[in-house]
């Protein structure tokens, strides 16, 4: 073999160059114009250079690096001291360093009570283009995020608690609060005997003459066992098994500097989130703070449940857009029987359907983003009330199939790690999971309905802005309104048909979003799909619409 020849074997031909060097908010069109509709072009302004560091080759390999060397308990030091450090790769302190440092954790909360009126919004936002670089770390950011409106239970804690997880310096290590110059939290709500069923919690507190507690036993799923504190739900004096648990805050490090009474028992094998330590924690005369009424620990922490849930949906938008620009990147650079993926119309239509199905999460998210900027506005807080387990259920439940579907697109390229298509696909059905299963959100969805009417007049209004804009939509809400009659009217059906009349009423609330905002070649396509009678679930089985066109809209330009 001639020299000319071995160059022209090892040349890489039609190989597609990597997806690194674009801006993630700017290329996100679904994401930038929602940030300008519901915030304003300086909000966005705002959010690039954010989008840019997002998009470096710089940060694709830190994303990398942090799943390829996964964190390490370390139960003792040298001399035999117990210790329970986690221990992470440089990675994982690169990526929560600038994820804090944009403001992505608690930060909103300060600055709406300094008045910006878009804080939340451009949070999330935000947090949905950084998670393109690594979604395991986006863990301590969304607890830390989510525990602020907990904590406003008791002035005393939040006023010392909340300036350091509201701040933007990343300040690792087991330090003092006293000491440090930011912090990050966690929760530990499930045990091993109740999972979802906190009632059945057996982790005790016991009252000490100094106004604390002391607590003995487990929590059998607590996520960043290296957070500064965490809140935890126990049973308090009394308290009994399928009681109602007290909420309490418990701090890594003492006052005094000495580490807290809090053993990590091990370490996760999960199947994705392996840059993130999730652990097993033992309680055993652990020090901790009351946060709330005796016996109310549900009601203290569901608003940080809450806010956990939102972050559910933005990272589930966030993984699907990742996915879909992946798709669409390889398919404009990637040549088959003569010409350009992309000019093929059947690979058009999958990809083009992919994309309806991210632009539509992405409308959501950040629909209910604005709403947690206006909780005062009754209709703001009653659509949150019931459209976050709505969104919860269905964006989280839709991304496990569009990743596989992605990552289809690439053929065996995206079956192989370094594509970084398998690391989203192993994420993918985290965040289903992660605060509520789709069970229980489904069920959360008909409590809302039979406790607070004014859940669904919210969802009515929402859904009938929309009205005489599409026939398709119409006669959607309608159907859908005539199944919640039918169910509500049959109480024995009303649990079982409950995941279905949740991804209805979800469909539904995305197809007004998209009608209202989104392109028309979009809308059409959702509504023909999502909406109507002949979609068979498949993605790339379309029956018509301006395909190429939604394809363009959706890949990304270097």
């Amino acid at each position: 073999m001639g020299t000319e020849d071995r160059a022209a074997l090892r040349a890489a031909a039609n190989q597609v160059p990597p997806l690194v060097g674009h801006n993630v908010v700017a290329a996100d069109l679904a994401l930038s114009e929602g940030v300008v509709r519901h915030g304003s072009a300086d909000v966005l302004e705002s959010l690039l250079p954010l989008g840019a560091e997002a998009g470096t080759a710089e940060a694709r390999e830190q994303g990398w690096l942090a799943n390829a060397h996964h964190p390490e308990l370390r139960t003792y030091d040298r001399y035999g001291h117990r210790v329970d450090e986690v221990e992470f790769h440089p990675a994982w302190h690169w990526l929560l360093e600038r994820a804090i440092g944009h403001g992505l954790a608690a930060t909103p909360w300060e600055r709406q009570a300094d008045g910006d009126p878009d804080a939340h919004l451009r949070r999330a936002a935000g947090f949905l283009a950084w998670s393109h670089t690594e979604p395991g770390h986006g863990c301590p950011v969304s607890m830390t995020y989510a525990a602020v409106p907990a904590l406003r239970v008791d002035d005393a804690l939040a006023k010392e608690w909340t300036p350091l997880l509201a701040s933007t310096t990343y300040d690792p290590g087991l330090r003092p609060v006293s000491e440090k110059l930011g912090a990050l939290c966690g929760m530990g709500m499930t045990e091993k005997q109740g999972g979802s069923d906190v009632r059945a919690n057996v982790t005790t507190a016991l009252p000490r003459a100094d106004g604390t507690y002391t607590l003995h036993g487990h929590k059998w799923f607590t996520s960043a066992p290296m957070n500064d504190v965490f809140l935890v739900l126990a049973q308090g004096p009394g308290g009994l098994p399928h009681t109602s648990p007290t909420c309490f805050v418990v701090p890594r490090v003492l006052p005094d500097g000495s580490r807290n009474q809090l053993d990590v028992v091990r370490l996760k094998d999960k199947l994705g989130n392996r840059s993130n330590a999730s652990s097993e924690l033992e309680f055993d005369g652990t020090v901790a703070l009351r946060l709330g009424d005796e016996g109310r620990g549900v009601r203290t922490i569901i608003e940080m449940v809450a806010a956990t849930r939102l972050d559910c949906v933005l990272g589930s938008a966030g993984l699907m857009r990742r996915a879909v620009s992946e798709a669409s990147w390889h398919v404009a650079h990637r040549s088959a029987f003569g010409s350009l993926l992309v000019d093929k119309p059947l690979m058009q239509n999958v990809v083009a359907d992919l994309a309806v199905e991210s632009e539509a999460a992405t409308v959501l998210a950040l629909r209910l983003a604005s709403a947690v900027d206006d909780l005062a506005d009754p209709h703001e807080a009653a659509l949150r009330r019931i459209a976050l387990p709505l969104a919860k259920f269905w964006v989280c439940k839709r991304t496990p199939a569009v990743t596989a579907e992605a990552l289809e697109c690439l053929g065996g390229n995206g079956y192989v790690e370094e594509s970084l298509m398998p690391l989203l696909y192993r994420e993918a059905p985290l965040n289903s999971v992660w605060e509520g299963s789709g069970n229980v959100n489904a069920l959360d969805v008909l409590r809302a309905l039979a406790r607070e009417p004014e859940a669904l007049d919210a969802w009515i209004t929402e859904v009938g802005l929309a009205r005489g804009a599409d026939g398709r939509l119409d006669a959607a809400i309608d159907s859908t309104l005539a199944l919640l009659g039918e169910l509500m009217g049959d109480p024995a059906a009303l649990e079982v048909g409950a995941r279905r009349l949740a991804g209805r009423m979800a469909a539904v609330l995305q197809g007004s979003l998209v009608v209202r905002f989104s392109p028309p070649e979009v809308a059409d396509v959702f509504c023909a799909s999502r909406l109507g009678s002949s979609y068979d679930g498949t993605f790339g089985a379309l029956a018509g619409g301006d395909l190429r066109g939604i394809v363009e809209r959706t890949t990304p330009t270097i």
